[in-house]
Formats: structure tokens, sequence, C-alpha cells
């Protein structure tokens, strides 16, 4: 068999399973760690239960995977987890998704490994909606999850650092609820209300446009030029106020 031949038969193989994403449909990624619990808590000593080295990588990862050759123009990030919003018209390897979910996963582990000197994983999926409101739910979800998440957090690890054995401050939270759990930071101190708002709520990465100074060599003058930069906001709003804020980016995907 020539090779042309073979090369034909072979790809079909390849790609009689492909998925594309349709027109018209929003697509969000959803890049989470993979086995990420043990890798901070055992192998490397990040600090419980917030880090701020941590959230950085974090940070940094997401600020890659908006400039690794995709239209995203808002990226959240929260615990070990990385949400990107893709313009409304990317059209990147026609859709395909296994393409997304494969470079998706392979540039943030990729990225985090080099920050972090060792090797970690993510995976990736890729959710599509339908309209505006549905992209503005599933942000607003993973913020409310990040809340939750932090909360629990932070009481688990205060019982921990209390003398309480994992199983035993896993009981103590077993069915308690947020104001229970409000309750049990408050007898140590703590008011969850005051507690830094990117570990509450994550943090959104956008593209911002800022001016920077520079020369101009031939008329020997300062000038002032404007560019777009990405932005880290680790000061997000809550509740309705954060759906409007994200609301702002879903309208900027389809112009």
């Amino acid at each position: 068999m020539k090779f042309d031949e073979l090369d034909e038969k072979m790809r079909l193989y390849e790609t009689a399973h492909d998925l594309v994403v349709l027109p018209e449909m929003y697509m969000v990624a959803r890049i989470d760690g993979r086995g990420f619990t043990r890798l901070t808590k055992e192998i490397h000593a990040f600090e419980a239960p917030f880090d701020e080295r941590f959230r950085d990588y974090m940070i940094a990862t997401t600020q890659h995977l908006m400039n690794c050759g995709f239209h995203v123009v808002y990226g959240y990030t929260q615990s070990d987890e990385i949400s990107l919003l893709f313009d409304f018209n990317e059209a990147a390897f026609s859709r395909k998704l296994r393409k997304y979910h494969s470079i998706l996963a392979g540039e943030a582990s990729a990225k985090f490994s080099m920050l972090l000197g060792c090797v970690a994983a993510f995976d990736c999926r890729i959710s599509q909606f339908p309209h505006e409101r549905l992209v503005v739910d599933y942000f607003r979800w993973r913020n409310e999850d990040a809340c939750r998440n932090a909360l629990e957090a932070h009481c688990y690890w205060r019982l921990r650092k209390d003398g309480y054995s994992r199983n035993e401050a896993t009981q103590r939270l077993s069915g308690a609820s947020a104001a229970d759990k409000n309750e049990l930071l408050f007898s140590y101190g703590v008011n969850f209300n005051d507690l830094p708002q990117w570990q509450k709520r994550g943090t959104g990465i956008y593209w911002a446009e800022v001016e920077k100074e520079g020369f101009n060599v031939k008329t020997q003058a300062a000038v002032t030029a404007k560019r777009r930069q990405l932005f880290s906001n680790t000061e997000l709003p809550m509740k309705d106020a954060y759906s409007e804020f994200v609301q702002q980016f879903v309208q900027k995907t389809a112009l």
C-alpha cells in the first residue's frame, strides 16, 4: 500500500468521531488540576487552607492560556480550577473539541509544572451554551462554589490546627449549615467576611487598556501609547453584582 493511501486510511480512524462546537454557541472551558490535593498538601508544603504562591501560579497559568493562540475574553480561577470564556466567534481548529481539550490541558499542565518545578497535570472540558444568561450563570456558579469551599476549608483547617484529626474535623463539619460554620470560625476569633476576597471569590483575569510611556526616536520626544494587557482582579464583587460584572465580557464576545 502506498503511503498516501495508508495515510488517508489511518486518518479516518483519528477523525471519524470528531465532535465540533456548532456556530453561535458560547464556549466556556473548565480546566481542573488532577490529584492536586495530594500535590499541594503532601508533596509540596503549601500553606493551608490558602497560599498566595499557589494563587499566583494559578493566575499565571490562566494568563498563559489566554495567550496561547485562542481568543479568550475572560478568565477566572479559584482553588485548582480555571474557567475561560472564548470569543463568540472563536473558530480555531474548526471548533473541534478534541483540539481544545488536549491543547488547553497540555498548556496548563506545562505552564504550572514549570512554575512549580514538579510534574502537575490538568484535565479540560468544554461547556456549550446557547445564550448569554447561561454563560453568566456558569460563572456565577463557580463564584458561589469558591465561597462555599472557602468557608468549608477555613473551618476544616481551624479544627485541624486545634488538634482534630482528619476524620474528626470532617465529621464535625458534616451536615453543618453555613451559619454553623460561620459561628465556628467566630468562636476562633475569625470573621469570614473579613478574610481576603480572593480566597472567597476567586480571581478574574481580563484584557484592559493601559497607557505606556515611550520615546519617539524620530521626533526625539516622549510619547504615550495605549497597550492591551491582562489585568488580574483579586477583589471581585459577589452575587448579583458579579453577574453584572461577567455580563460585560459576555456581551464583548459577540462584538
